[in-house]
């Protein structure tokens, strides 16, 4: 089939790739303009843009779509002949007329068991919330925001070790697969609305979420440290003012014991066990300014803290 790709991070550019791989034609490729990252702030290609260039695939990479003018390479590949846009985790919104470029209109790989988490952070958030299945559907896109009528699901199930990580290479292989199997069944697949019940939605995530309340039970703990892992990565801080220091927490376990919230329990060279309000967290990796993400083995070698010391301020 010929069609347009449009997608920006790594979840999208799994898909590509497979799409790739399954012999169809890409004439379009829409992703984000280059953004700036890392300590240097060079403008860095998205993961979808890399693997258009390593195929040689035309690339439209425009700030927004609402000025008619950047739908021009969009009119292009449907006049010559692109069906479909296939949309994975793009970042912008497509405008009505957008949607209603392609014969076969726009199909988007959402990571999540719609209505279910709509929106920009569904892995986090299914993970944060404790949920113990997620998916994908694959879904006809309309004007609203993930609210189009489903063509495919797949569930997946959350480990209860599952970082947001690890859940979206499982989610990322998932949808791949599942664009490449629906493709050639969509004049059979028939199109459900969603249902009413069961809508939530998964805010973005914002780095001011990053800092962990001790008061909190251990198991809601986990839920964040293992939710924001990789970004924004849960933290906590050492120290009175002016000297506090912000540690950032990679890994844990919840575990039992008890005590002042934000106490450390234990320290010794195995173990970092932390009060909460219910329960305790052991901590298994974490990362000071300026430093490494260490196993706590190796942290505490180099930074050792004693039974007693308060985190969280």
């Amino acid at each position: 089939m010929k069609l347009i790709f449009a997608g920006t991070p790594e979840f999208a550019a799994e898909a590509l790739q497979a799409l790739i791989a399954a012999g169809h034609e890409v004439l379009l490729v829409l992703t984000q303009p280059d953004r700036q990252a890392g300590r240097g702030l060079q403008l860095m290609p998205s993961a979808v843009k890399q693997v258009a260039l390593q195929h040689s695939l035309p690339l439209h990479q425009p700030e927004k779509l609402k000025d008619p003018a950047t739908h021009t390479p969009i009119r292009d590949a449907v006049a010559a002949g692109a069906e479909v846009m296939v949309v994975a985790a793009y970042g912008l919104i497509l405008p009505q007329a957008v949607l209603d470029l392609p014969p076969r209109g726009c199909l988007n790989i959402h990571a999540s068991l719609l209505p279910r988490w709509r929106g920009a952070a569904p892995i986090h958030r299914a993970i944060e919330a404790g949920d113990t299945e997620t998916g994908i559907t694959l879904m006809q896109m309309d004007a609203g925001l993930d609210t189009g009528a489903m063509l495919l699901k797949a569930s997946l199930p959350i480990a209860s070790t599952d970082t947001t990580g690890q859940l979206h290479d499982k989610l990322a292989a998932q949808g791949a697969r599942l664009i490449v199997e629906a493709l050639p069944r969509l004049d059979t697949l028939t199109s459900i609305p969603q249902p009413n019940e069961g809508v939530s939605y998964a805010a973005k995530i914002s780095k001011s979420e990053a800092l962990l309340d001790w008061n909190l039970p251990a198991t809601v703990l986990d839920r964040r440290i293992r939710a924001f892992n990789p970004f924004p990565v849960a933290q906590t801080t050492l120290g009175q003012a002016p000297d506090v220091m912000t540690l950032k927490i990679w890994g844990c376990a919840p575990t039992e014991g008890q005590g002042q919230p934000g106490t450390v329990l234990v320290a010794d060279a195995d173990r970092l066990v932390v009060a909460c309000g219910q329960g305790a967290l052991q901590i298994t990796e974490l990362q000071k300014p300026g430093g490494k993400r260490l196993p706590v083995r190796e942290f505490l070698a180099g930074f050792p803290l004693a039974p007693g010391v308060q985190l969280g301020g």
